[in-house]
């Protein structure tokens, strides 16, 4: 169906102007021919009956269709910009814990603000407001005394080179932007983004553009950035990554649009993301743009997996419709990667896993100055760039747990060296003899069995980034045969599959089986299904072509070339005599894994562990197979 409606896609919303001119607010039937012109999947018609705007969102399930009253909407909008507070113009970044005898140290002052008029500076640490100590205090404790209403004064007692200071200044009304930029060690630019609104990109242009001269290595923070304009996103990944297509969306009709960037990057040194759990949408839009562009690696956990992209409609698009101020945000596109992957459930795989207390150092490590000559030597780590480690500075006592960390995330494979006696002259060196060197622990030291196996290196990689588990005993059994529960455990939780709120299908999966949310997960995706009257066998062992043809369905969803490669198969495909043996229902997965996809020069690229035609689809799969399959899958599409 034709989309009637014209709208600006976003990833997690759009703020547009309101005009709030209270006349009407949406009918139910207006948001019934809206939901069925624009939402991604087909609208079940016992939403549409239901009385309300609000009963029919609810009724729909999806987290992310809401509707919005004019004061909800004015808040979800404003949510998305720099923050006005009235104040003294201090930034801190203490978390979780009091403030000592020593004071709460200042880190960043506000432009233009009474902070910096009254001589305040970075470093100076607070003791007193208006004679109240703040030892003891939380930092929200703490803000509150700072926090009072425009044009009070208030007195702050600071301490700076040993010297006790007074300052006597006037609250006023301070912006603190969402999206701020530093110079760390006169050479490191580092921005720190918590949404993606309005002011973003401006934000980073102008951050880029006043430290680009001094910054060889720029670190961007999205943690806890939930997200924002898919248009701020890719205006700037594009500051770093170039021209190009930074973010490609499909609705529900197969229909292809994208963000894209026309202009050259602002700079062409390398960039660092750093992301959280709860780095979400735009964030995720923003990193696996950095990464499909080779621009630079990510940092930190696995994103949230958000895929998923909104339409806002508001009396700007719509005004017959929204005359009241109010508006609708509907689920109307799944986006993918500059390289065909979506980030829906699975979200953003980081270059190097790490927890989060230890990203920002193990970032800062990576980003040494190769010119810095230091006395304990450089390391040097290829990983997508050349990243240089200060040898004295990983081996300080406060950062040898993250250097531990990142040693720990490097996958397998990658190549390490020290520096001799000048630039050009590298010793190779492994991440173990470092670990020996300076007396760290490393925790992933590989699973005790695979000597025999024939796919060491995919099952190590997959281990690296948790994409793979073990047994207790340090074992990981390569050469056992798969069960059909073990094997929809191992993809739900690599591909961080959400709990589905489906009814359970099967006689014989308990609702409490350890495997069974990861069935039903598994099921509700389309991945895996029964054996008829109403049974699973989790018990049973995976054949071959059941193996093949669940990990075709994965290869659909996770990335969008695999997805129109199945549904355009030329006609004589499933007749090759390769795919004689194989039953017609794995015959499409056989031939999409093994044929359907072309390397560089236009031949056909082989996914599975061996040809098609040596592989009895009958056979028993092992679990070293269902990882060869896996990496294979994987490194194809650029996810790892």
């Amino acid at each position: 169906m034709k989309k009637r409606f014209v709208s600006w896609v976003t990833a997690v919303a759009l703020a547009i102007t309101l005009l709030a001119v209270p006349v009407q607010a949406l009918t139910p039937e207006q948001a019934a021919e809206l939901l069925a012109e624009l939402y991604i999947d087909e609208v079940p018609q016992e939403v549409l009956d239901q009385p309300d705007v609000k009963s029919m969102v609810a009724a729909l399930g999806d987290p992310y269709t809401e509707y919005f009253t004019p004061e909800e909407y004015q808040a979800f909008t404003a949510s998305m910009s720099d923050t006005q507070l009235v104040g003294i113009g201090v930034v801190f970044t203490r978390t979780g814990t009091l403030i000592d005898e020593t004071g709460l140290a200042i880190d960043r002052i506000l432009d233009d603000s009474p902070a910096s008029r009254g001589g305040l500076m970075p470093g100076d640490r607070l003791l007193a407001v208006d004679g109240h100590s703040l030892v003891g205090l939380d930092l929200d404790s703490a803000a509150d005394y700072i926090r009072g209403e425009e044009g009070s004064q208030v007195t702050v007692t600071y301490l700076r080179d040993g010297t006790v200071q007074e300052a006597v200044l006037t609250r006023s009304t301070v912006v603190v932007a969402a999206t701020t930029t530093q110079l760390i060690d006169d050479h490191i630019g580092y921005i720190s983004c918590t949404t993606f609104g309005a002011e973003t990109a401006g934000h980073f242009k102008d951050g880029i553009e006043t430290y680009g001269d001094q910054a060889d290595v720029w670190i961007v923070d999205l943690r806890s950035n939930l997200g924002g304009s898919a248009e701020a996103a890719t205006t700037c990944a594009g500051y770093f990554a170039g021209a190009g297509y930074m973010s490609i969306l499909r609705n529900g009709a197969d229909m292809y649009s994208a963000y894209s960037h026309s202009e050259s990057p602002l700079t062409l040194s390398p960039v660092i993301v750093l992301v959280d759990q709860y780095s979400a949408s735009a964030s995720e839009i923003f990193a696996s743009a950095i990464q499909s562009y080779r621009a630079g690696i990510v940092v930190g956990t696995r994103t949230f997996g958000k895929g998923v992209a909104q339409v806002v409609i508001d009396q700007t698009y719509q005004p017959d419709y929204f005359q009241d101020g109010d508006a609708i945000k509907i689920t109307a596109y799944r986006f993918y990667s500059p390289d065909g992957n979506t980030t829906d459930q699975i979200g953003v795989l980081p270059n190097l896993l790490t927890a989060n207390e230890f990203s920002s150092a193990v970032a800062l490590l990576l980003s040494s100055d190769p010119q810095g000559k230091s006395d304990a030597g450089t390391l040097r780590v290829d990983l997508s760039w050349r990243w240089y480690v200060d040898l004295g500075l990983a081996s300080d006592q406060a950062w040898q747990d993250a250097f531990a960390v990142m040693l720990d995330a490097l996958p397998a494979g990658t190549s390490l060296y020290l520096e001799g006696e000048d630039m050009s002259d590298w010793t190779p060196v492994t991440k173990e003899e470092l670990a020996e060197t300076y007396g760290l622990t490393l925790t992933r030291t590989g699973f005790s069995d695979l000597e025999d196996s024939s796919y060491p290196h995919a099952i190590q990689v997959l281990q690296t980034y948790g994409l793979l588990n073990g047994f207790e005993d340090g074992t990981v059994a390569p050469l056992n045969s798969l069960r059909r529960s073990e094997l929809c455990q191992i993809l739900a939780t690599a591909l961080n599959l959400r709990e589905a709120a489906i009814e359970n299908p099967y006689l014989d999966v308990s609702e409490d089986a350890w495997y069974a949310p990861a069935v039903l997960s598994m099921t509700n995706l389309g991945f895996v299904g029964g054996i008829g009257d109403g049974l699973f066998d989790p018990e049973g062992t995976v054949t071959h072509e059941q193996l093949i043809t669940v990990m075709g369905r994965l290869a659909q969803f996770l990335n969008m070339n695999f997805y129109n490669t199945a549904h355009d198969i030329p006609e004589d495909a499933l007749s090759n005599e390769a795919l004689t043996d194989y039953a017609d229902w794995s015959r499409p997965s056989a031939w999409l894994l093994s044929s359907g996809q072309t390397n560089l020069f236009g031949g056909p690229v082989n996914l599975l562990w061996d040809s098609v035609e040596s592989i009895s689809p009958n056979a028993p799969a092992t679990r070293e197979e269902m990882a060869a399959l896996f990496y294979q899958l994987l490194s194809f599409c650029g996810i790892l």
